[in-house]
């Protein structure tokens, strides 16, 4: 089934629902394709092939709500299917804010390419694919003896989608998506098993990069882990490199959810047009950035995509407000999910940040811990660097930073100008000042 069939389908859905007694609907369509290997210790260790048909639709009657799903796209078998999830949402309670957006959030969407769609899917072999995860497996032990154990893998993944709604609304999209990457344990004559990783995502099976420098930074990066134990608990700066800057600006995301909002669970509640965190951050939106891992020109509900200032040198100006939450706060909706998210870069290199620090600590993974979004309050464990006068001195672990999101982000006083690319969260690299570690 092609996207013209998938269309002919959802608005032959859209009207069955309507004729069973709905008033409004709204009816999505894909295929998913997804394929995986994985190679360990040089070994294929996993080959596994996912293909998924899906009919989704929202059935909007008498003030109620309800969606439903199906794998079979059978019209006779669909029939009953829809008037059954039509009779079946009667029975739910009343909503009167549960309802399509407004026409008016679909319009300005203009036709363009954003080069997320790579037509060279269908020309990538299952051989290539196996050599892929075997290179780069290979490559990476062929590095070091220190190694005990290393899984390198790689995936690739297309979808085909339509999106129809009663009210006017009709999209479609081609996506795929190439990802590969390594996993990395070493020997430590402590004891411990020191690890590292490395994983790049693309659009285009030919902006992947070469397996032996994914290798050799995955590599690199266990080795130096070595001998990593506790340091003394104190007051140092801290640098946290782009790869796992998301754990700190991931939980600024969930409490400026809509719904967080609405229900009072967020510390961000309240909060537009007033200083949330320094002068270096900046935070937008942006979908059209061209082969980004989260470009689009709609979203989930249809809405029409829109590049939008989030945070402007610290001060907080939009919220992820969704269609039926933008009706219970009173606020026009923005959408209720993100794209692709860049950051203003500042002008120095990881390198040049870690260089600056007297008395610091380089964080190169998080693990564990959790953020309360409606206080704000943290607390992550980290593995890293320690460093003295703008030089690496030794691996540290199992220490903690813990406080609260707006103070930590007061104290962001450099933004580095390596953004990671490989996600749909173009974060750099962030050095904060007089950062609480916990240790011994």
């Amino acid at each position: 089934m092609n996207n013209k069939e998938r269309m002919d389908l959802a608005d032959w859905a859209v009207k069955e629902i309507l004729r069973a007694g709905a008033q409004d609907a709204s009816v999505d369509i894909a295929n998913w394709r997804q394929i995986e290997v994985e190679f360990r210790d040089g070994s294929l260790d996993n080959l596994k092939e996912s293909v998924q048909n899906s009919l989704d639709v929202g059935i909007y009657a008498d003030n109620r709500y309800s969606t439903h799903s199906t794998n079979d796209l059978r019209r006779d078998s669909l029939g009953s299917f829809l008037s059954e999830a039509v009779a079946m949402t009667k029975y739910l309670g009343e909503d009167p804010d549960r309802r399509l957006p407004d026409p008016k959030c679909f319009e300005g969407r203009e036709p363009r390419d954003l080069h997320i769609y790579d037509p060279s899917f269908v020309e990538v072999t299952s051989d290539q694919r196996v050599a892929a995860a075997r290179r780069i497996d290979a490559a990476a032990r062929a590095l070091s003896e220190e190694i005990i154990s290393c899984t390198g893998g790689y995936e690739d993944s297309v979808a085909e989608s339509v999106k129809v709604t009663s009210n006017g609304f009709r999209g479609e999209r081609q996506i795929t998506s190439f990802g590969y990457g390594l996993l990395v344990t070493v020997k430590d004559e402590s004891g411990g098993r020191p690890r590292d990783w490395n994983w790049a995502q693309t659009r285009f099976h030919k902006d992947l990069p070469g397996a032996e420098k994914m290798a050799k930074q995955a590599v690199e990066g266990a080795l130096a882990k070595r001998g990593q134990a506790k340091m003394p608990s104190g007051t140092y700066d801290m640098v946290v490199e782009n790869r796992s800057a998301s754990k700190l600006l991931g939980a600024l995301s969930g409490p400026m959810s809509g719904r967080s909002i609405q229900q009072k669970s967020s510390f961000l509640e309240g909060k537009l047009g007033q200083k949330i965190a320094s002068d270096k951050l900046t935070v937008i939106d942006d979908p059209f950035i061209e082969y980004g891992l989260g470009s689009r020109l709609y979203d989930s509900e249809g809405m029409t995509a829109r590049k939008r200032v989030l945070i402007d040198k610290g001060v907080l100006k939009s919220y992820y407000i969704d269609s039926y939450y933008g009706r219970k706060l009173g606020m026009e909706p923005t959408s209720g999910d993100s794209t692709n998210t860049v950051y203003e870069l500042g002008e120095h290199s990881l390198e040049a940040l870690v260089g600056m620090m007297k008395k610091g600590i380089l964080v190169t993974s998080f693990i564990g811990g959790n953020s309360n979004r409606t206080t704000g309050d943290y607390s992550f464990g980290i593995v890293g660097m320690y460093v003295e006068d703008g030089k690496i001195v030794r691996p540290v672990n199992e220490m903690n930073i813990s406080g609260n999101l707006t103070d930590l982000f007061g104290r962001l006083v450099e933004v580095g100008n390596d953004p990671y690319v490989w996600s749909s969260d173009r974060r750099p690299s962030l050095y904060f000042k007089d950062i609480n570690f916990a240790g011994l």
